[in-house]
């Protein structure tokens, strides 16, 4: 990208961050709620909104809905067979669910409900009951669940919960962590990875004590998706900045640069879920590596239109087969430029080399080896002999999202 465009791309882009960040936050008004019955076969009645959608980030977070469950009311047990889920009661106390099993769980506090299982939730008690509900998908959009017409209303429970939960327990917070660096700022990670089989990441809770401020922290492979429980204060992305108070949510993208602070008499404490571009594959390398993983020839061909296609058959019949016995390979690729309109379109670098092939081995000495070995002097005679022209270059390699 020329400097020109380059200023003027990452110019466009914080007037448009700047413009559309307020937008970000949305406010849990219990006033918009629409009012529901008999919730997944569940008793009585309850308020719903949603409040961040499947669209709103590019990763699989599918939804974050809120309501009130009213008095001798709940969410009927049910199947989601392709998203996990996890409720927050905000304030309250609720009969749950999970697999058949039922216990207690008094707010503040959190139950997930992992993929396969079974849920659902009662307010047994004659007050409103507070909550959210995040999910996550399998596949981008895609939801669906299964009924099992059971409404839990005087289901039998367990006086300890044989499923997951955690309490919002602020006094189980520590200072001085390494992931929301900040003076007198309060975190627990509540869960790992681990928890979840989708691409859910983990759930933190943080708090910003009265005039305190985080350091700029970067989501890499990850988006978040977060709920202030209490307080007000500002949420900082890049150079952009809006106000955020008690019952906001708000989310944020991969990539991006975010801070809170604080300038109330009282904490800013927050809910924080993030979500894996991909688990397998988003974060595969944890830090820049300090040795080469494994190394990279690039070699460029051109080769007339008349052999094109005997190129293309020379690389998977004899090509690949000689590599793929030899000690060390790892991968190769086969490469065919551009159409000419369309290199012009997205204003390519000319080049006369109209084929490429990269190999990659463990070692340079691995690759060596298969120089000198008896099938590269079959493979590398076809190649370059379909070639009216050639070139190399070696790479050592410094980062990618290969698993194996």
């Amino acid at each position: 990208m020329k400097p020109i465009f380059s200023f003027l791309f990452c110019l466009m882009a914080s007037i448009c961050m700047a413009q559309n960040l307020n937008e970000r936050v949305v406010y849990n008004d219990p006033s918009t709620y629409r009012e529901l019955s008999s919730v997944h076969a569940g008793a009585g009645k309850m308020g719903f909104t949603q409040l961040i959608g499947r669209n709103d980030l590019v990763s699989n977070f599918l939804y974050l809905h809120s309501g009130v469950i009213q008095p001798k009311s709940g969410i009927g047990h049910h199947f989601h067979h392709s998203i996990e889920e996890m409720y927050v009661i905000l304030d309250g106390e609720a009969e749950f669910t999970i697999n058949g099993r039922t216990s207690k769980i008094k707010g503040p506090a959190l139950v997930p409900c992992k993929l396969g299982d079974s849920h659902g939730i009662y307010n047994s008690s004659g007050q409103p009951l507070k909550w959210l509900n995040f999910a996550v998908s399998e596949v981008k959009a895609q939801g669906g669940a299964f009924d099992l017409g059971d409404d839990r209303v005087g289901a039998k429970k367990d006086d300890v919960p044989v499923f997951v939960s955690s309490r919002l327990d602020t006094g189980q917070l520590k200072q001085d962590n390494e992931v929301y660096k900040g003076k007198g700022v309060l975190y627990r990670r509540i869960f790992n990875p681990e928890i979840f089989r989708t691409d859910w990441h983990h759930v933190d809770h943080v708090v910003v004590p009265s005039g305190g401020t985080t350091e700029k922290r970067q989501l890499e492979g990850v988006e978040e998706v977060y709920y202030i429980m209490n307080g007000s204060g500002l949420v900082s992305v890049g150079s952009a900045t809006a106000k955020i108070q008690k019952d906001d949510s708000f989310h944020a993208g991969l990539g991006e640069e975010i801070a809170w602070s604080n300038s109330s008499n009282e904490n800013l404490e927050i809910l924080i879920i993030s979500i894996a571009a991909s688990k397998n594959n988003g974060l595969s390398i944890a830090r820049p590596l300090e040795t080469p993983k494994a190394m990279v020839l690039q070699m460029d061909f051109v080769v007339d239109r008349e052999n094109a296609k005997a190129f293309e058959k020379m690389y998977y019949s004899i090509y690949v087969p000689a590599m793929v016995v030899q000690d060390g390979y790892l991968s190769s690729k086969l490469l065919r430029l551009f159409p000419d309109d369309l290199a012009k379109e997205i204003q390519a670098e000319p080049t006369t080399y109209n084929y490429q092939i990269q190999i990659s081995f463990d070692t340079e000495e691995n690759r060596r080896k298969w120089v000198a070995s008896d099938q590269h002097q079959i493979a590398w005679p076809a190649a370059s002999g379909l070639a009216k022209e050639f070139k190399w270059r070696g790479y050592d390699v410094m980062g990618d999202d290969v698993q194996n």
